[in-house]
């Protein structure tokens, strides 16, 4: 005879409707719940019991290290199109830069794609205003020079920076920031917008954004 397997939801269902007066039932119907209970928790089995009754642990956040050390020991990257994109950002804008410094530099860019001022993926961010010298977002893209990749260590780290960020596993550094210049130029949109970060040779800003109303 194959054995009975019935959820603990559905005998507590069961037992419930068995009452027609909650808080009213007879010896008998009492009788007939205490039977159901065990008959359920005897259907879970100790290993269900024991998971029900231990407390649901919260997840571990990912521990990022912002050192050289710490992104070599990554998995290699999964190369889709966004992640080129974003590694050949980080390459041309930020390879000199500390490891937090790259990090930094591709959080804007991900605030910008989850921005509904500017382009909804990495690769319309990071090429936005292309094709007019000196107009675009990030210089390299319209400088009218060749992109080169001629230090491929560097390309290998900044390509593991760029698949950390896009997995989540970093945390926030520039408080919403969705632009950001170096120390040697002062913009003049850096008068007016907040600057949230310095990090490295990067000044991070966040924009205020107005209603056409205001």
């Amino acid at each position: 005879m194959r054995p009975v397997r019935t959820s603990i939801a559905a005998l507590i269902l069961a037992a419930f409707f068995m009452s027609p007066t909650p808080g009213a039932a007879s010896s008998e119907q009492a009788h007939e719940l205490a039977r159901i209970e065990k008959r359920g928790l005897t259907a879970a089995g100790s290993k269900r019991l024991r998971e029900l009754l231990t407390r649901p642990q919260a997840p571990q956040a990912q521990t990022v290290e912002f050192s050289r050390k710490w992104v070599d020991a990554q998995p290699k990257p999964k190369k889709t199109g966004e992640w080129q994109c974003l590694a050949e950002a980080l390459y041309f804008e930020a390879r000199g830069e500390t490891v937090k410094g790259q990090f930094a530099v591709a959080e804007v860019i991900m605030n910008r794609a989850n921005s509904e001022r500017f382009p909804d993926t990495l690769c319309g961010v990071i090429n936005q205003g292309t094709g007019k010298r000196y107009q675009c977002q990030f210089t390299y893209t319209c400088d009218g020079r060749a992109e080169v990749i001629a230090e491929p260590r560097a390309y290998e780290r900044v390509g593991k920076v760029a698949q950390a960020v896009i997995d989540g596993k970093a945390p926030a550094l520039t408080d919403g920031a969705t632009h950001y210049h170096t120390t040697a130029v002062s913009p003049r949109w850096a008068r007016v917008y907040t600057r949230t970060a310095r990090i490295g040779v990067h000044l991070f800003y966040r924009h205020t954004w107005r209603s056409a109303s205001n």
